[in-house]
């Protein structure tokens, strides 16, 4: 199954609820597009599980990513 990029899920999961946090009709279509999108890129059927697979896979994105940036940052290199 593809992933879609973490930018992408982030920006999902962060307009999902915060169309949900309001009680507009207008909105509330919008959040019914969110959460068909983030069923779909979560190979999910129900919103809550889409919701929850979605962090985890934030989360071990920031994970990965943290694991391969450097701890240190000895400045530029200068070879002569």
């Amino acid at each position: 199954m593809l992933m879609p990029h973490p930018a992408v899920l982030r920006t999902l999961v962060d307009e999902y609820e915060a169309a949900t946090a309001t009680g507009s009709t207008a909105v509330d279509t919008r959040a019914q597009d969110l959460a068909y999108t983030l069923c779909v890129s979560t190979g999910t059927r129900e919103v809550a599980r889409a919701l929850e697979v979605a962090r985890g896979w934030l989360a071990a994105a920031a994970a990965a990513d943290h694991t391969t940036r450097r701890t240190t940052d000895d400045g530029p290199r200068v070879y002569a």
